[in-house]
């Protein structure tokens, strides 16, 4: 696949610029166009793989922004974000957009920027383009607070009704015991843009090996046409050459023994993908389509192991609509699987914001009746006696 790639708040400018980071570690060449949206000018500053006309500065004249962000607040990043559309549209109008297959969206949905920014970003390029939109969003972690929990809730139902997928990623899965947020939010980009650019990847054009069972692009955006929520599983292992003799030549009826090691570790490693941290975690059975791609060098991508691991996902995503395929990387000392559970309908974790989202808002709303009040009560003399000037 051949993306244009956007991020939009801190969050999703950092997302875009790892990717870009992991494609140049890997010999990919996924993001054909990558730009970046904030409106911080510190924090256009912090990526490292963007040239400078490839990021926009928005609400710089707003009053309640000048360059500085919106301070958490959803409805001041949509406002800022309406207000520079036309800024916006000029920037898409470089995209080239005839060299790509579609277009990728990725914030933060617990801050200001992300949150209310990214949904008028995405309107925007649905009325400009006929490829696809996709959305990446961050899901803000419980221990991150009441209003991030709000914005997110707010701004996913706009993400999933705009985007023709939206995949989502949920720090509270993630972010682990001891490490500072810094440290969490650095891992947790390098974990995400891992499976992003392996699996979207997948079947791009070049002079490496074609594999036997090579996954094409279009194979991705069929799994991904059934709308609503995905989730991505990963699992990689080193590789060693094959190891020629006896052994390795012995039958088994009609099967090498290290053609059936090979299959075994093949349907172990999907296994893997599927049953450890998925990038929001869900009930696999409640997945519309999945697709297994296998990236690594080709030799050691079993025909009965992707074929078996195909048969195992079938069965425990309780759907026919299975895909799997092979993405050669000859010259890579790992094999890595990547499971896109599409259109999952069971997600514990977005039920959770949006009930951290209510109270959060009965909260605000009960707060600011309680501090009007107040303000009331220090400014007005108890007897009533006096006249405001005006």
């Amino acid at each position: 696949m051949k993306l244009a790639t956007i991020g939009v708040g801190n969050a999703g400018s950092k997302l875009i610029d790892q990717m870009l980071e992991f494609e140049f570690e890997t010999g990919r060449n996924l993001c054909r166009h990558a730009l970046v949206i904030n409106t911080a000018r510190t924090d256009l500053a912090k990526p490292q793989h963007l040239d400078e006309d490839r990021r926009v500065l928005i609400g710089d004249t707003h009053q309640k922004a000048r360059g500085h962000g919106v301070g958490g607040d959803a409805k001041i990043g949509a406002e800022v974000a309406q207000t520079d559309i036309d800024e916006i549209r000029r920037v898409f109008d470089d995209v080239e957009i005839h060299e790509v297959d579609a277009v990728l969206v990725a914030a933060g949905l617990g801050g200001g920027t992300g949150s209310g920014a990214a949904p008028v970003v995405i309107d925007e390029l649905q009325k400009m383009y006929d490829e696809p939109v996709y959305g990446l969003g961050v899901l803000p972690g419980t221990y991150e607070g009441g209003r991030p929990a709000l914005n997110a809730a707010r701004s996913l139902q706009s993400f999933v009704t705009k985007v023709d997928n939206f995949i989502a990623f949920d720090n509270d899965a993630w972010r682990s015991r001891g490490q500072t947020i810094e440290q969490g939010y650095e891992e947790m980009n390098e974990e995400l843009a891992t499976r992003i650019v392996t699996l979207l990847a997948a079947g791009e054009v070049d002079e490496s090996e074609v594999g036997e069972n090579a996954m094409d692009s279009s194979d991705i955006m069929r799994t991904l046409d059934t709308g609503g929520v995905s989730s991505i599983g990963y699992a990689s292992t080193d590789v060693t050459p094959a190891k020629e003799g006896l052994l390795a030549n012995f039958k088994h009826d009609g099967e090498s023994q290290s053609e059936s090691t090979d299959a075994a570790k093949i349907k172990g490693l999907v296994r893997r993908a599927t049953n450890s941290r998925l990038t929001v975690p869900c009930n696999v059975s409640s997945a519309d389509r999945a697709l297994i791609v296998f990236a690594g060098p080709p030799d050691v991508i079993s025909r009965k192991g992707v074929e078996s691991a195909r048969e195992w996902l079938e069965e425990t995503a309780d759907t026919v609509d299975v895909l799997a395929g092979d993405d050669p990387r000859p010259n890579s000392s790992t094999l890595a699987a990547v499971v896109l559970l599409s259109n999952v309908t069971e997600t514990p974790r977005i039920n959770e914001i949006q009930d951290q989202a209510v109270d959060a808002q009965n909260k605000i709303q009960e707060q600011d009746a309680v501090r009007e009040q107040e303000i009331q009560s220090l400014i007005t003399d108890e007897d009533n006696d006096l006249d405001p000037i005006v």
